[in-house]
């Protein structure tokens, strides 16, 4: 993740859960009766309360009740929860606009007829607010939208309309209807002031600031249309309803800018003298992102529940750029890794392991007959991600070097929590690159020449009690030990998304191996909220490394006799694209740092020209 994708997904924290759309109501109804008491002057009390939630809470309720399945009715999508939340929002801003109108006409003498108006130009503005929220989350035409953000205005209005005189002065319906429908003797002394004009101001003045709406969301929109040929209006809603209801409408706006890509997906299987398999190493070249659950944010688990013996999905050579469109891409990933694991050809030859260095890249690798394990590091200096590319050209390197199949792993597993512009990616030219492709290559030459022996693995688990909000995903911890020739080398996996600076190298010396290497799977799990939250960030390292040393000692008693394989094929997947990660998170910090700013220019337009139409009636 670069600097650019991490100010993008920060913005994730000021996102919250809709609360339940009957605990929205009742506080609206609160509310309502607290603005009556203080905005109607009766002889008692819960009469001015009743009036307060007639008046004020009735158009809330309506609005709650009626925008969802209006709005469903016309192809939208916006929920219960969420419909309920925005009526009290929008009530909210009518209250507290008429207590500051309400202020300043008591200290200036302006009267009722100011704070009448003051009313008018807040309904407005709630219709306008609803226009925008609906047109965002529903993705609805502007047309359409009218219709379910007029809702809290309209019900206003029509209330409004029936108790005052305005009925009977318009004579609408004839005397039947006047008789029927008008309650102007029944309505509060304070609505008395209501003229028909003000009903043709509320009309203008809400068609003004509806045309304001729909040239500010033209304007933000056009450069993604222009570069991604999406609306921003799509993004915004997906990732809203991602992570504050839980649905999969990001999906839908990732698979309009995916492009589609080939990855190797390699496996390397262990099985003991009755074959049956004791443990796998599943490496898809693909990011298991973008965040939660979306896409392959969760591959690590399903890559567990699909291998007979224990799992190890530790993270391939790839960035955000390589991210899973949709969840059901990972079926395709699992379908070629079942592919691969049946074509594996197992040996009872291994290497003992062998480490190498170039600049700051260390590599440890290993041999399984002709194949070859390297998992690589950059640790304690920071690293991120390594980009398809490098990644490639490093596997190459190792080929070159007598290798048949190479299964590299990037450990990820020493970050600074994407602080500063310099985050640690690994890119195509950079000089780290050449050192992770010098140091496979030295790899490669030194597993040549390195003692060869049958191979003894033992395994150990722990799901562990930590949550993906303390940075632990649900595989936990896992570790391998690996015995040839009576060197024993650890590797250890961490269900997370990389790791707190200097933690891997504490868990390196506490360990007892030959040769340990500590990785992560990256899974985004643990980044639903929190665009950073490394392994280390949220839990107690002395006990993670307890943790660790305990596994390595089980594992250690676990030791048998194996065989090893590795095989790999090529999956077709629909993945984020060249570039278009960076180009979405580009074009997201823009919009938010001139939307404001043009947001700002276009209410205080109609604003002032709200003004002027008021001073002209």
């Amino acid at each position: 993740m670069t600097a650019t994708q991490s100010d993008l997904a920060s913005l994730s924290r000021y996102i919250f859960r809709a609360p339940r759309w009957y605990a929205s109501l009742g506080f609206a109804l609160f509310i309502a009766a607290i603005a009556g008491v203080g905005a109607f002057d009766s002889q008692y009390i819960l009469q001015d309360a009743w009036e307060g939630i007639f008046f004020i809470g009735v158009p809330t309720v309506v609005a709650s009740i009626f925008t969802t399945p209006v709005d469903r009715r016309l192809g939208g999508q916006l929920t219960y929860n969420r419909s309920s939340l925005l009526a009290l929002t929008c009530e909210i801003i009518v209250v507290t606009v008429l207590s500051v109108a309400g202020v300043i006409s008591a200290f200036t003498g302006m009267g009722q007829q100011f704070v009448f108006d003051v009313l008018i130009f807040s309904l407005a503005s709630v219709f306008a607010l609803r226009l925008l929220v609906v047109m965002a989350v529903s993705r609805a035409s502007f047309p359409v939208a009218l219709i379910p953000a007029s809702i809290q205005t309209g019900t206003a209005a029509v209330l409004f309309f029936i108790y005052s005189e305005t009925i009977r002065v318009l004579e609408v319906g004839g005397p039947l209807v006047q008789n029927l429908l008008a309650r102007g003797d029944k309505a509060p002394a304070a609505l008395g002031i209501i003229a028909p004009r003000d009903f043709i101001l509320l009309g203008v003045v809400s068609g003004m600031y509806a045309l304001g709406v729909y040239g500010f969301l033209t304007v933000i929109d056009r450069p993604w249309r222009r570069s991604l040929g999406v609306s921003a209006l799509d993004f915004l809603r997906g990732f809203i309803g991602h992570i504050a209801e839980g649905t999969r409408e990001l999906e839908d706006f990732f698979e309009q800018i995916g492009q589609q890509a080939v990855v190797p997906v390699t496996v390397l299987s262990f099985r003991r003298e009755d074959e049956s398999e004791k443990a796998r190493f599943v490496l898809p070249m693909i990011h298991p992102g973008p965040m939660g659950e979306i896409g392959g944010g969760n591959l690590p688990r399903r890559v567990a529940a699909e291998s007979d013996g224990l799992a190890f999905p530790p993270h391939a050579t790839a960035g955000h750029d390589f991210n899973l469109v949709t969840e059901r891409e990972v079926d395709t990933i699992l379908e070629t890794a079942h592919t691969a694991f049946e074509r594996i050809e197992y040996s009872d030859d291994a290497t003992q392991s062998v480490r190498t260095r170039e600049g700051d890249a260390k590599i440890v690798g290993q041999s399984f007959g002709d194949d070859a394990l390297l998992v690589a590091t950059y640790s304690p200096t920071f690293a991120d991600d390594v980009e398809y590319a490098v990644g490639l050209a490093a596997a190459a390197e190792a080929r070159s070097g007598g290798v048949d199949e190479v299964m590299l792993v990037d450990a990820h597993n020493c970050n600074n929590g994407l602080q500063g512009e310099d985050i640690g990616h690994i890119y195509p030219g950079s000089e780290r690159s050449f050192h992770m492709i010098q140091a496979a290559r030295a790899t490669a030459d030194e597993l040549g020449t390195a003692k060869r022996g049958r191979p003894k693995l033992g395994v150990a688990w722990d799901e562990t009690e930590w949550t993906p909000a303390e940075g632990i995903g649900p595989l936990g911890v896992r570790v391998g030990v690996l015995d040839v020739a009576g060197q024993r080398t650890a590797y250890v996996l961490v269900d997370g998304n990389n790791m707190e600076p200097g933690l891997r190298d504490r868990i390196v010396a506490a360990v007892d191996a030959d040769d340990v290497e500590v990785m992560t799977t990256d899974t985004h799990i643990v980044n639903m909220v929190e665009s950073s939250n490394q392994v280390g960030g949220a839990i107690d390292h002395d006990e993670l490394i307890s943790l660790v040393t305990r596994l390595t000692d089980e594992a250690t008693a676990d030791l048998e006799p194996v065989e090893a394989g590795m095989a790999s094929e090529y999956a077709e997947v629909t993945v984020f694209g060249n570039d278009r990660t960076e180009t979405l998170a580009s074009h997201a910090n823009a919009v938010i740092a001139m939307g404001a700013a043009l947001a700002g220019a276009v209410i205080l337009a109609v604003t002032a020209i709200s003004v002027l139409i008021f001073f002209l009636a």
